[in-house]
């Protein structure tokens, strides 16, 4: 079985912003899907759907958590390192640029702290990312990160313009693809594929 994370903030003023990244493209994957609405599971303070993706399970789970402590809900549904290999965390990430996605694999948190916490809890690194890119670029298409704390935090819980929302839903569904591919084929395949 497969656990599809997309990580964000829980709060409705949060909704539509570029730290929510993670939650709206697995909203995407389960409306392509037909998977069922969202129930609250008590346990592991998530939202949940459960169903199929052609001949897998999956457990799709937005983290009622704030994003810093994803780690905690997501450990009552991983138990082991094993369970982790197939944990599937799509998250935003300000070292890309809007538009763009990056899959990897067992590799550092990169300084993002739902991922820290996440690593933290699970005591491993070695789960299936998918991180999207919602930093700005030049006109020249050349990365404009963000500067200091304060501007981070202004560009990462500010919300996503119309072209960029736009960006992004071109985006979703090669998203959805890419996450049905890592559950059919080596991932090494997928990464080749979509990493380009």
């Amino acid at each position: 079985m497969y656990i599809i994370a997309g990580l964000g903030n829980p709060d409705g003023e949060y909704a539509g912003t570029r730290h929510n990244t993670g939650r709206l493209m697995l909203e995407t994957f389960r409306l392509r899907h037909k998977l069922p609405e969202w129930s609250f599971d008590k346990k592991s303070n998530s939202l949940i759907s459960k169903g199929e993706v052609g001949e897998e399970k999956v457990t799709l789970v937005e983290p009622e958590t704030f994003m810093n402590n994803s780690g905690s809900a997501l450990a009552y549904l991983v138990k082991t390192k094993k369970a982790a290999e197939k944990l599937i965390v799509i998250y935003d990430d300000l070292d890309l640029p809007i538009g763009s996605m990056r899959i990897s694999f067992n590799k550092s948190a990169g300084g993002h702290h739902g991922l820290e916490s996440i690593i933290s809890t699970l005591k491993t690194e070695a789960f299936l990312r998918v991180r999207i890119g919602i930093s700005p670029v030049t006109a020249g298409g050349k990365l404009k990160k963000p500067n200091g704390e304060d501007e981070v935090g202004k560009h990462i819980l500010g919300k996503f313009k119309k072209p960029e929302q736009e960006i992004l839903s071109k985006l979703s569904e090669r998203v959805s693809g890419a996450i049905e591919m890592l559950m059919r084929e080596l991932k090494e395949k997928v990464m080749g594929e979509f990493n380009k």
